[in-house]
């Protein structure tokens, strides 16, 4: 016996150490070599499959670009693959379990047990004739076990039910990033448009008034002007110059934001091909538009499903409160030779209850009621946020259709004071400072208009959002490029009044895909 425990104890002693030295772990950091390594294939996979650009890139293309390149977009279509890997997945849940296995067994001596009758267990009969021998020493075992869990099966149909929302969640989610990737590209489109049309002008229109400046205060150090005259000539020169710079610095920017939008790396050259600025005031009235957006919004469709997945929570927390019902029927196998059979088959039944739910069930039940008329708050909630996003979007296109009207008035009137001016300092009527103001006030003016024109690009992704506008489009993985352009075109040609009205019920239109 003191030999036994003594093994014992070693077998202890050397399983203890072995799982603590298993548990010893250290972090362990990246190393830069492979930092870059990843980083380089990364960047190889993220443009593995992208089509080149050509030399000219239009709005539709950069659209195009964005919905099919984007990382981003892509993170989304990815987390709506998983929802929908997952919602597959759950329906096996609901399947009884079938367990197999399969088993070895040893000890160091039979398992017996003494048969004498039994009398006092410190005086037993120790006669050997007495011992019975229940198993061998080494034997090998197997089952077949299928089993079925009433309670599980109904959590799993609920879970079931969650994940196909959640599924549908992921798709306006999709939809949402969309709406929103659209919307920046149009925005970005326009201002990187300013930027290429007038970032040569703004730039010799510095260099110009940088040399006029120069020679004013030449021409002040040598007396040949009077002294205030030749201040209000240097400060209205600085004054240009401020401006441009501040053009300059807007500018700057723009390029990159739309490169990142549409997919390409920083830097990269492209050109921007000027779509033509047209814009239709809303002929539908807001009622429609209200009607629209209480069936197609993407965020309010959302909290429809959340208050879907609440309810199905309340009847998981009532099913918890059901006893437990399971079915259980096997075969089973053991070579043991003390065994009269070596195979056979059982089945059973049974019933368990918790008796603490009964304690646990009025607020498991209250809580669940509450999340789910938190939920259904939220969505009313939601509701009127909708409707206030489409008044305001309204206004704010309509609001910035007429800005844009009004800038593109006065970018004419200043591009024909340029001309007007430029004559008379050809004919040495004007100075150069006069020039140099007209060329400012003309660069002030047309980035005015482009701003303006982003500005209605971006009320007008606004409002198609708050509505549940986008295209129809095809899957993205297997449209090419070109195909996705030409739906993108013709979408942009469509009017808002006119894909309004193409909805001849608001209940029977879909999302996109």
């Amino acid at each position: 016996m003191i030999g036994k425990a003594s093994t014992l104890g070693r077998v202890l002693v050397l399983a203890g150490v072995t799982v603590v030295s298993g548990c010893a772990i250290t972090p362990t950091d990246f190393s830069a070599a492979d930092m870059n390594r990843i980083n380089a294939s990364d960047r190889q996979l993220a443009f593995a499959e992208m089509e080149p650009h050509g030399e000219l890139i239009s709005l539709e293309e950069a659209i195009a670009r964005a919905l099919k390149y984007n990382l981003d977009q892509r993170v989304r279509m990815l987390e709506q693959s998983l929802a929908s890997g997952e919602l597959e997945a759950g329906k096996y849940d609901m399947l009884p379990r079938l367990m197999a296995s399969a088993g070895y067994s040893w000890r160091d001596n039979y398992g017996s047990r003494y048969s004498a009758p039994y009398t006092d267990p410190e005086n037993l009969d120790t006669d050997l004739s007495t011992v019975d021998v229940s198993s061998e020493k080494t034997h090998e075992t197997a089952d077949l076990v299928l089993s079925w869990n009433l309670l599980d099966f109904g959590a799993s149909y609920y879970t079931a039910k969650q994940n196909a929302d959640k599924l549908l969640i992921a798709n306006e989610k999709r939809r949402k990033a969309m709406h929103t990737l659209m919307q920046n590209v149009r925005t970005a489109y326009w201002r990187a448009l300013a930027a290429e049309k007038l970032s040569e002008r703004v730039g010799a229109t510095i260099r110009d008034a940088e040399k006029a400046l120069q020679d004013s205060v030449k021409l002040a150090d040598e007396r040949v002007r009077a002294p205030d005259e030749s201040l209000r000539y240097q400060r209205n020169l600085l004054e240009n110059l401020r401006l441009l710079e501040s053009v300059e610095r807007e500018l700057a920017s723009a390029r990159i934001e739309l490169a990142n939008l549409i997919g390409l790396l920083p830097g990269t050259r492209f050109k921007l091909e000027e779509p033509a600025a047209h814009a239709k005031p809303l002929a539908v009235d807001v009622e429609q538009l209200e009607v629209r957006a209480l069936v197609q919004n993407a965020d309010l469709r959302e909290q429809f499903f959340n208050a879907r997945i609440a309810a199905q929570d309340t009847r998981k927390a009532l099913l918890k409160l059901l006893p437990g019902i399971s079915f259980e029927y096997g075969g089973y196998y053991d070579n043991d030779r003390y065994l009269i059979d070596e195979q056979w088959r059982a089945a059973g039944v049974k019933v368990s209850y918790n008796l603490f739910n009964l304690i646990a069930a009025p607020s498991r039940m209250k809580a669940a009621e509450r999340n789910e008329t938190l939920a259904e708050a939220r969505r009313m909630a939601l509701q009127m946020s909708v409707l206030t996003q489409v008044h305001l979007a309204r206004h704010q296109y309509n609001d910035s259709l007429r800005q844009f009207g009004r800038a593109d008035q006065i970018y004419q009137v200043d591009a024909q004071l340029e001309e007007v001016v430029r004559g008379r300092f050809q004919s040495n009527m004007v100075g150069e400072q006069a020039r140099i103001s007209a060329n400012v006030t003309t660069i002030l003016s047309e980035l005015r208009r482009y701003q303006a024109m982003a500005k209605v690009q971006e009320s007008l992704g606004r409002l198609q959002a708050s509505i549940g506008l986008e295209p129809q489009l095809n899957s993205l993985d297997t449209t090419s490029l070109h195909e996705l352009q030409g739906q993108i075109r013709g979408w942009l040609e469509q009017d808002v009044s006119e894909m309004v009205a193409m909805v001849n019920t608001p209940a029977e239109a879909e999302p996109a895909q």
